[in-house]
């Protein structure tokens, strides 16, 4: 076996996901939502107020970690603050329920692509590590890779949110490898985005193998990846890595 750690992206290389965060009648239940805990918004006022927040945690984030070139926030802070700002004191129980909430009406589906299970079946019966390094919201993020099924098959976990740092950050890949000492001629990435994934590991040092899905960016440059599957099928993975 080349390698014994494979670093997966999540959402369009293991989960397959469309979500509409800007939709008004997202914004309408989650106004209600608020009013039944004392923070009246209208839903346009509410979605205002977001985006605002999200813009002034990223500043904030920004002047704590100067050092990261790709930075992410805490989205919970954001929907804490949104009864916050309205005299509204919530406990943290709440405010991660409003986190689950939103997530739920505004993802339109969710599911493994096909043959997801059977490749990390077939990286597990090889003796490999599996380790997830995700841009991603643990609040959103950890329910669903329970649901999924795919939280025992992971030996570490790296959501974005938490560290304040993201792919294609070298920072974010080093913070995965020191805190599972991973050496990286063991090691490779697995994920859609070219640049993100891709370009990340490249510029980390380490190999990577591109899976091209329909929510994947357009590919907008050098494509430098080791290896390469251009029409989705994950199935095309195992057999890359395993033969």
């Amino acid at each position: 076996m080349k390698y014994k750690n494979y670093i997966f992206d999540l959402y369009g290389t293991l989960i397959d996901i469309r979500t509409n965060e800007w939709s008004a009648q997202l914004w309408k239940k989650m106004a209600i939502l608020y009013g039944y805990y004392g923070a009246h918004y209208t839903y346009k006022e509410l979605g205002q107020a977001y985006g605002s927040l999200v813009d002034k945690e990223k500043r904030a984030v920004r002047r704590r970690h100067p050092e990261y070139t790709v930075i992410d926030i805490k989205i919970e802070k954001v929907f804490r603050r949104l009864f916050t700002q309205k005299g509204v004191r919530p406990k943290k129980a709440l405010v991660l329920e409003v986190c689950e909430v939103f997530r739920c009406f505004s993802t339109k589906f969710l599911k493994l692509y096909d043959g997801v299970t059977e490749l990390l079946d077939t990286i597990k019966a090889n003796g490999g590590r599996i380790y997830l390094l995700s841009n991603a919201q643990r609040t959103f993020t950890e329910n669903e890779l329970n649901m999924l099924g795919l939280t025992p098959y992971f030996d570490g976990i790296c959501i974005s949110s938490d560290e304040e740092c993201s792919k294609p950050d070298s920072h974010y890949f080093q913070i995965l490898f020191d805190r599972y000492g991973l050496k990286k001629e063991e090691s490779v990435m697995v994920g859609n985005d070219f640049l993100s994934d891709i370009g990340g590991a490249a510029d980390f040092g380490i190999d990577s193998l591109y899976i091209h899905q329909a929510i994947s960016p357009d590919i907008n440059g050098e494509l430098r990846a080791t290896y390469a599957v251009m029409d989705g099928d994950v199935r095309q993975i195992t057999k890359i890595l395993f033969g």
